[in-house]
């Protein structure tokens, strides 16, 4: 191989797998002698990359951690799996797949070659995901790197909306962030319409595009975008004093209850006590709290005491058989 940067691109994809490479193999692999990978290495490491070499007859070589990430190099399969798995992460508000992921996803996709795209789109077009229920949405991922290609180039964004109550408008804003809550995914950008903040849930956007035009980003109200959300949402829904008792170590109820309802607190090692505030539907928080799968007491609110009854009865009744009756 006589192209010296696409060998050093070759050379830095070898590395980047786990296992130590010979000196011998390399070349091999390369077409090219000892003393020629022994002078691409030096190069590698100019350019900052942490080539570690190691003592013996053979040698050899291999990619350990910097103080930075070099960028990795990536074939064909590399490319497409790690694509199917960010659209098919960020295409579903899942807990824990953040802003990060989908940042990811929209460089990844901006770099990817067509017949790449190609074979993307069709592995996604030919799965279908699980749907669990609740009102959670599942949102086009493609709407998802649009946006997040727009915020960390600060253009403007044009895209149709369909409100709460089914108004469609179309929107013109100066995107700010993505957030996510878990469920769903949030914009949160400043209406250049209605020359104000708004919060545009990502599942009720259409056909959003860059409009190529530039602008400076604005203060933002409340100090943060994902604190901006929280107040925009409890104006749409009550604030709810959720506290409930569970018959169970405070460990295993945490760890089958969203992060977004915080941590409970032991009351001893299989008694434990939540006391936050969610402005959740009740039917959401009902669900979520049958979920955990241990005995547990509602002290408040009401409302849900009184939906977790009327839900009981219901349930019960769905399970008697002709002959109980």
């Amino acid at each position: 191989m006589t192209d010296t940067p696409a060998r050093l691109l070759t050379l830095l994809s070898l590395l980047q797998t786990p296992r130590e490479w010979g000196g011998g193999e390399l070349a091999e692999r390369l077409g090219v002698s000892r003393r020629t990978i022994r002078r691409d290495i030096d190069r590698l490491r100019e350019l900052g990359y942490p080539v570690q070499a190691t003592m013996g007859a053979e040698g050899g070589y291999r990619l350990v951690a910097g103080k930075a990430m070099p960028p990795l190099v990536l074939d064909d399969e590399e490319a497409v799996a790690i694509a199917v798995g960010l659209r098919a992460g960020a295409g579903h508000a899942v807990e824990g797949v953040e802003e990060a992921s989908v940042r990811a996803l929209a460089k990844l996709e901006q770099v990817l070659p067509s017949r790449l795209r190609h074979r993307v789109a069709m592995l996604q077009a030919a799965t279908t995901p699980l749907a669990w229920g609740g009102d959670g949405a599942t949102v086009d991922p493609h709407t998802l790197t649009v946006m997040a290609a727009a915020v960390t180039g600060q253009e403007r964004l044009r895209f149709g909306y369909v409100s709460g109550d089914g108004t469609e408008t179309r929107r013109q804003v100066e995107p700010y962030r993505l957030v996510s809550t878990g469920r769903r995914w949030y914009l949160v950008a400043y209406d250049l319409d209605r020359a104000d903040w708004r919060t545009f849930r990502v599942d009720r956007v259409a056909d959003p595009f860059a409009t190529g035009a530039r602008f400076a980003p604005r203060e933002v109200p409340a100090g943060s975008a994902s604190e901006l959300l929280r107040r925009s949402l409890t104006r749409i829904q009550p604030v709810l004093d959720l506290d409930v008792t569970f018959e169970a170590p405070a460990k295993f109820v945490a760890a089958r209850l969203p992060g977004s309802l915080g941590a409970p607190e032991p009351l001893g090692p299989d008694r434990c006590r939540l006391r936050t505030t969610a402005t959740d539907s009740l039917e959401w928080l009902g669900l979520r709290l049958a979920l955990v799968d241990c005995e547990f007491t509602v002290h408040a609110p009401v409302e849900l005491t009184e939906y977790l009854s009327a839900l009981g009865a219901r349930l019960v009744r769905a399970a008697r058989t002709e002959a109980q009756e």
